[in-house]
């Protein structure tokens, strides 16, 4: 069995992948390189002629138009004369250029163009192309809904450039307490408010999260606080409570999920859309998890009893609106004995605190005939916990009732909101309590994976797999990372560092198997677990194992700001999508990637090789720096690894 490793010539601003062999899986021989991006050289046949000798009319045709075309205005003036031929001239060597690549059989194809400035920030769906931030209102609190209407923006096919001052972000634990300035979209108003998630130090050229400034130790206090209100000795103990998946709804600047991390605690980060100060985006540099959702009249992208504890601090939402629709959302995604904390204005609190209050009285009210019981309210925070005994539904005298049948889907994405409970019939009401605690959850036992219709054997296979993937990955970036790295005949390539990725988007994630390999691996990384709408749903699963994840459709645009990423990593995706049926374009989803990634960020895809020749043929577009594998001689798949170059915009 053998292995041939084709370079395709990228157009980076000296970061482009080395072109020496690298070794994948268990076994290999060096390959050579290639001619363009990869194609075996061969005699040109006389295919090719026809092309040229077309070409070569187009060009007599072309000349002789132009000649006859300046002889005809020779009464013209002199200065109208030029520019008009000028611009024959521009636009005869566009159209041979076309021409041209046309006559090669489509193999060289015409780069994308770099969007405008007001690009920077896009994110599709939520209509914020044009939008000026010192033009929004900052006292005003503007609600974006997420909208997405395929093929509305076909005609934006461009790649989106970082900020003029664009920084490669620190890598963690760093970055965790240090981001760039310039990297992120502020203005400074948002800071104003004082709140515990949002406080730092903006300095010349960083932000601060650092733990020598009030904030984190105020929310070290807070957390501290909490686990006592549960009935912890410490926060260090949630684990054994059964508290290993937060959302935190309105996160701030994410440091509660900052500091969580170090208690083994993993923290999903949701908030709407923001013209600046983007809770999601700051979030995210920080190398924490977060993605654009917020509580309006849709579901959340997740199924039910996802979550361990929900946290609201501060988050501006109403929760007695709508006749208590959103605490019924809440219910929906905790599982039996999870928590909701919620955390008040000092002002608010103070009104909740007059017995008199109608909005209080009616969530206190709400919160009882959902079976919530009010463990604690110290100062402004509230801690609920829902229950773990159905037979509670039973004795209820008021509140929501139970959703039929037909509506209690496990997985709704984005489906409108229902008043009703879900999930009381699922097999997966377990309560959190009687759960294994983290990190065994990850490693689910037969009769565990009998809830999810799955084998144990697949499953163990599906370990194994990915565990051995993810060494070959490592082996595999050795070489293109420190292609630049001097070293003797004989010696090995430095193995890249622990912490190299904080974050990587799977885009067709499955059991989770990637997740848990780069865990067991050591690797200093999360993974946002996505599932497409189009495959099989095994989000629970993945949730279930103690992971984070969303279902997505990947003909929309993924809920998150652009640079984001260290790496995307994407398996058998372009069959799920292309087959039977192609709902949209590769270009489509690898633009997405393009705008999904940060810049040096890096893409895997594995699929059967006729789409991964496709996607190759589209790197030279995207102005990547691509390398294709073939893995094994009687198998039809193939590996295409890709890195974003970093282009800065020019300075004006």
């Amino acid at each position: 069995m053998g292995m041939k490793v084709h370079l395709p010539r990228g157009f980076s601003n000296g970061s482009r992948i080395s072109g020496q062999g690298c070794p994948f899986y268990q076994n290999y021989t060096k390959g050579s390189l290639e001619n363009g991006f990869g194609a075996p050289r061969t005699p040109l046949g006389i295919t090719h002629f026809f092309p040229k000798l077309g070409v070569l009319l187009v060009v007599v045709l072309a000349l002789s138009g132009s000649l006859y075309w300046a002889a005809s205005i020779s009464a013209a003036s002199g200065g109208n004369v030029f520019r008009g031929y000028r611009r024959l001239q521009e636009n005869l060597i566009a159209e041979l250029s076309v021409i041209s690549d046309m006559s090669l059989g489509g193999t060289k194809l015409r780069e994308l163009e770099f969007c405008p400035p007001e690009y920077e920030d896009y994110v599709p769906c939520y209509g914020n192309v044009s939008e000026k931030s010192d033009a929004v209102d900052p006292d005003r609190l503007v609600q974006y809904d997420r909208a997405c209407i395929r093929g509305l923006n076909k005609d934006q096919n461009c790649l989106v450039l970082p900020p003029r001052n664009y920084r490669i972000p620190l890598r963690w634990p760093t970055g965790r307490d240090f981001i760039w300035k310039e990297n992120v979209k502020i203005t400074g108003h948002e800071f104003s408010s004082g709140s515990l998630m949002k406080r730092m130090m903006v300095e010349e050229e960083q932000i601060s999260f650092r733990s020598d400034s009030l904030m984190v130790d105020g929310v070290e206090d807070y957390t501290h606080q909490i686990a006592e209100m549960i009935g912890l000795m410490n926060e260090s103990n949630f684990n054994e409570a059964g508290v290993r998946t937060v959302l935190d709804i309105g996160c701030g600047f994410g440091s509660f999920g900052a500091y969580l991390f170090t208690k083994q605690v993993l923290t999903l980060c949701i908030a709407n859309y923001e013209s600046s100060g983007s809770q999601v985006q700051i979030t995210l540099e920080r190398g924490i998890p977060a993605i654009l959702a917020s509580f309006t009249s849709k579901q959340l992208p997740f199924p039910y009893l996802s979550f361990d504890m929900l946290h609201c601090t501060r988050c501006g939402i109403e929760w007695e609106m709508n006749d208590g629709i959103f605490l019924v959302e809440v219910d929906r995604l905790l599982r039996p004995g999870g928590y909701f904390v919620w955390t008040l204005a000092a002002s608010s609190h103070r009104t909740a605190r007059d017995k008199d209050n109608d909005k209080w009285a009616f969530i206190q009210e709400f919160a009882e005939s959902l079976c919530w019981d009010m463990l604690s309210q110290q100062d402004e925070t509230i801690v609920w916990k829902k229950t773990s005994r159905k037979k509670c539904y039973n004795y209820r005298k008021f509140g929501p009732t139970f959703c039929e049948k037909s509506h209690d889907i496990e997985s709704p994405f984005y489906q409108p909101l229902q008043h009703c409970i879900r999930g009381t019939r699922s097999h997966r009401w377990i309560p959190i309590e009687d759960r294994r605690p983290w990190p065994l959850q990850a490693n689910l036992n037969s009769t565990e994976l009998n809830l999810y219709g799955v084998h144990p054997e697949d499953f163990a296979e599906d370990t194994v797999y990915w565990n051995a993937v993810i060494r070959n990955y490592w082996s595999l970036l050795s070489p293109l990372i420190f292609s630049d790295h001097p070293k003797r005949p004989g010696d090995e390539d430095p193995s890249p560092p622990f912490n190299m990725l904080r974050n990587v988007l799977d885009m067709n994630a499955r059991f989770g198997g990637l997740n848990a390999a780069l865990l067991d691996a050591g690797k200093s990384v999360w993974v946002m677990n996505v599932v497409p709408t189009s495959g099989p749903d095994h989000l629970p699963l993945i949730l279930d194992r103690g992971f984070i994840g969303v279902q997505h459709d990947w003909c929309e645009a993924f809920p998150t700001y652009p640079r984001t990423y260290d790496m995307v990593h994407a398996e058998g995706l372009l069959s799920l999508e292309a087959h039977p049926r192609r709902r949209c374009s590769i270009t489509d989803i690898l633009l997405e990637v393009d705008r999904i990634l940060r810049p040096e960020g890096w893409l895997i895809l594995h699929d059967t090789a006729p789409l991964i020749e496709e996607a190759r043929t589209m790197t030279t577009q995207l102005k990547w720096d691509a390398r294709l594998i073939d893995l094994e001689s009687n198998s039809d798949a193939k590996l295409l690894i890709c890195q974003k170059p970093f282009f800065r915009r020019q300075q004006y």
